[in-house]
């Protein structure tokens, strides 16, 4: 898990004990959260573990996009085994770099990125990313969000989009793997609304022709 200031915690015991890592991210990265892809990652694609976040050195601070970097299964602990998405997709090939300046914008929404979770929808072989939008206090104000694309890193098209939900939509959300029908068209948005635990039915219909 990711804590205490872009922080990694690693625990060997599901979750008695903890040991945190030697190093934590101090530029961008401010509040990095794990591509989900269910129950010990067995949905993954590679063998990478995926890490996002909005653009920003501090987790109370909206950023103006979401960063991406990528890290092997065994080697997450070791900062150096991190590579960033860089700043080019070319041929629907992602650019990776070692070097976190060189970082690229995986997702934009100019001073609306802020707390958001993705999850691998294995049902709609898609991957969606839920995000809050910020307003003047995201526990009772502020807009939500659901995009969906085909890669980790993108192309993002937009599911549902608000500025001002029916309800705060509080500090985090997430769509849970296991609570997702077989075919991906039923999930639940777990989310922390009005600053308390909430949870509500999400019916996904598919308009289109999908690649």
């Amino acid at each position: 898990m990711w804590a205490r200031n872009s922080q990694l915690a690693c625990s060997p015991d599901h979750g008695k004990t903890w040991t945190w890592a030697d190093w934590r991210f101090t530029e961008s990265f401010g509040f990095p959260t794990f591509l989900n892809f269910g129950r010990d990652y067995s949905g993954a694609r590679d063998d990478y573990v995926y890490v996002y976040s909005f653009d920003s050195d501090s987790a109370y601070k909206a950023a103006d996009r979401v960063v991406l970097a990528r890290v092997p299964r065994d080697h997450i602990r070791e900062r150096a085994a991190y590579e960033f998405l860089g700043n080019a997709v070319e041929d629907d090939a992602p650019r990776w770099t070692a070097d976190i300046a060189r970082r690229g914008a995986v997702f934009a929404n100019p001073g609306r990125c802020y707390r958001f979770a993705v999850t691998y929808n294995a049902g709609m072989k898609r991957y969606l990313l839920c995000q809050i939008i910020p307003g003047k206090d995201t526990r009772f104000a502020g807009g939500f969000g659901i995009y969906d694309a085909p890669e980790p890193w993108g192309p993002w098209t937009t599911v549902y989009y608000t500025e001002e939900w029916d309800v705060g939509p509080g500090e985090m959300c997430s769509l849970p793997t296991k609570w997702m029908s077989e075919d991906g068209t039923t999930a639940y948005l777990l989310f922390s609304g009005d600053d308390s635990l909430s949870v509500r039915k999400v019916t996904l219909t598919v308009t289109g022709q999908q690649d």
